[in-house]
């Protein structure tokens, strides 16, 4: 056999056991996140029945919700259980709201990705020019400026932010809207469609919602987005610090080409795979810290409806938050491997 004819083949193989692997790695991942949310679930110092029943149930109906519950068994017979439950989509019901848990969140949620979405758009959208600047004017005012607020906003507490900026902006100067996702007047004039309001509202045409919208959402994500701008500026500095000191850098400006040419289409270029990581990661980090600042803002999101029902201690509800977070940065993390791909060809399978 030519090696003509054996190349094929062996690409072959190649790419299916590359695949197999990936497809393991998900499946042991989903697993373990399965196994350390029934932990964590076991182990919260909440008593699940007493949060149904109350504290003056008589101990007969505390013995038959606790049965009920499945709480008498062993403890790999409930972890079965839940698993079987969990691939049947079922989480039980929600103490706070008497409805299904999936469907509270699948109401709550994407409130979430409307605000982290704009987050993070706004905190990469400063974020990576601030750090090529700061690294192409290394140790120059600018870059000392960018290390400043970067160090600032990423160590300054979310909640205090948020606080402040509704003071100001809010209180002081009126150029943002208050609490919640619109003004009180204005909700419920538009019907779930996406389940995002900036959407919906324009689907609709109701223009007046849209701008409610805007002004209430710009605060919280701007807030929201300054710890990821922080950190992703001081990540693309660190990265275009290194590239700028290699060797190509060094040819291109012999070669003659301009700053812009060598900064944006030969050093940024070098570094986006490694930035689809950092700003992947960073939006998963949005996602899951947006509890405080829709605490602050009294935002109808995932992180609310996640706060509210851990003071219940509806542990429905919190082991299948903490599950959805879970499941997220694997999809987050999946994206990134996919976009590797996309964006550097020496990545794929030969």
């Amino acid at each position: 056999m030519s090696r003509t004819d054996a190349s094929p083949r062996h690409r072959y193989w190649s790419n299916l056991v590359s695949a197999t692997g990936f497809v393991g790695s998900i499946v042991v991942t989903l697993f373990g996140l399965l196994v350390l949310t029934f932990v964590i679930g076991r182990m919260m110092p909440v008593d699940p029945v007493l949060a149904i029943v109350g504290d003056e149930a008589s101990q007969a109906t505390y013995d038959r919700v606790y049965a009920r519950l499945g709480l008498d068994q062993p403890l790999y017979v409930q972890f079965f259980r839940f698993v079987s439950d969990v691939l049947r989509g079922d989480f039980g019901v929600a103490l706070v709201s008497g409805r299904p848990v999936v469907e509270d969140i699948i109401r709550v949620f994407p409130a979430t990705i409307e605000l982290g979405t704009i987050s993070i758009i706004l905190g990469a959208g400063l974020g990576i020019p601030l750090g090529v600047l700061a690294a192409v004017r290394r140790n120059k005012l600018p870059d000392y400026l960018v290390r400043f607020l970067s160090l600032l906003a990423y160590s300054t507490p979310t909640f205090w932010f948020g606080l402040m900026g509704l003071l100001l902006f809010y209180a002081y100067l009126g150029w943002s809207g208050g609490t919640g996702r619109v003004e009180v007047y204005y909700s419920g004039l538009v019907s779930p469609i996406t389940g995002f309001l900036l959407i919906d509202s324009i689907l609709v045409g109701e223009w007046d919602v849209f701008w409610s919208a805007l002004r209430n959402i710009w605060l919280p994500a701007t807030v929201l987005g300054l710890n990821s701008m922080a950190y992703i500026a001081r990540m693309t500095r660190s990265f275009m610090i290194d590239q700028l000191g290699q060797e190509y850098v060094v040819t291109a400006r012999i070669k003659g080409l301009s700053q812009r040419q060598v900064i944006w289409r030969h050093a940024f270029r070098n570094i986006r795979v490694q930035l689809v990581t950092i700003v992947a990661l960073a939006y998963g980090g949005l996602l899951e810290g947006a509890v405080l600042i829709e605490t602050v803002f009294s935002w109808p999101g995932f992180g609310g409806y996640l706060t509210s029902n851990l003071m219940m201690g509806d542990m429905n509800a919190v082991m299948a938050c903490t599950l959805l977070v879970g499941v997220l940065f694997i999809a987050l993390n999946i994206l990134s491997d996919i976009l590797y791909r996309v964006f550097d060809p020496r990545t794929r399978a030969a």
